[in-house]
């Protein structure tokens, strides 16, 4: 059992580079394609992936019926989450935008006693405070004057708890490939309608194509990872992991868009991993934390 959270915490690595590239990705087609468009070209170009994986693996009878309704309450979340996400990264910095969504951890640890029945312990409390204090020393938000943007990304942070927590829900008896076939799907329609309501719609172009292709297969990699890891520990400990990618997108940001880093990135992350090792820590050492990774 004490292998399981270590699994996860590897899966979780897959999601944070996934999540990082489909940054990159989005930022370089800002302003040709709007929040919409990426959303449904993305999730076309990751239904025609699972398909295709689904039909060489020879896995069809993996994609069921049976559990539709939790699917399309799952998917409308993400979708607003991934709607506000992807304009809040063309609206303010990504350190910002990541440090924001950092607080989806945060309501996971606390909501999952509630929607899990996972134990809230003390350790998990403080490792919440510890990620909170870290995100806001960060992100510094100006309380008398918050961006659109801003309050973008942190409403995202609470979809996409949200969309973990019922994720989690899902991998109780319902086979991997089956939640990606029914998320990109569903996400496919959702998109299309949504960039279908204004009456203009930017197809792709030679120059956008391979950012939409790499967003597409990012998507599919980062959702991969991500369920996976949700499969083998209890989602109050996997998700803290995803704390990483502040630090990573910050340099990104530096690097590729002169974003500069501010001194407070660094005390702000320290708080943010001291609270990954906190709650790693308790996954690792308690046994009952693994009793609800099996189906």
């Amino acid at each position: 059992m004490t292998h399981r959270p270590l699994a996860a915490a590897l899966w979780m690595t897959g999601a944070i580079a996934a999540f990082t590239a489909m940054a990159i990705a989005t930022r370089q087609i800002k302003g040709v394609h709007d929040t919409f468009e990426i959303l449904a070209y993305r999730s076309m170009i990751g239904w025609v992936i699972v398909v295709a994986v689904a039909l060489a693996l020879g896995k069809r009878s993996d994609i069921r019926t049976d559990r539709l309704p939790s699917h399309v309450v799952r998917n409308l979340f993400h979708f607003t989450g991934q709607s506000l996400w992807f304009w809040a990264i063309t609206m303010i910095p990504l350190a910002q935008v990541f440090a924001l969504e950092f607080t989806s951890p945060i309501w996971v640890i606390l909501l999952s006693p509630l929607v899990l029945g996972e134990p809230l312990t003390r350790r998990k409390l403080v490792a919440a405070a510890l990620g909170f204090a870290g995100v806001l020393i960060v992100a510094r938000p100006d309380f008398g004057h918050i961006e659109p943007g801003v309050l973008a990304a942190a409403a995202a942070a609470f979809f996409f708890a949200s969309t973990n927590l019922m994720t989690k829900l899902l991998t109780k008896g319902e086979p991997i490939l089956s939640i990606l076939f029914w998320l990109t799907l569903m996400q496919s329609v959702l998109g299309t309608v949504a960039m279908s309501l204004d009456g203009q719609v930017t197809l792709p172009t030679l120059a956008t194509l391979p950012w939409l292709m790499l967003i597409g297969i990012s998507g599919i990699t980062a959702h991969l990872s991500l369920t996976t890891a949700l499969s083998l520990a209890p989602a109050s400990t996997v998700v803290p992991v995803d704390f990483a990618r502040l630090p990573i997108i910050a340099v990104v940001g530096a690097l590729f868009y002169a974003e500069p880093i501010q001194p407070s990135l660094f005390a702000g992350a320290a708080l943010i991993f001291l609270g990954i090792w906190i709650t790693l820590r308790g996954g690792t050492s308690a046994p009952q934390t693994s009793r609800l990774t099996n189906p």
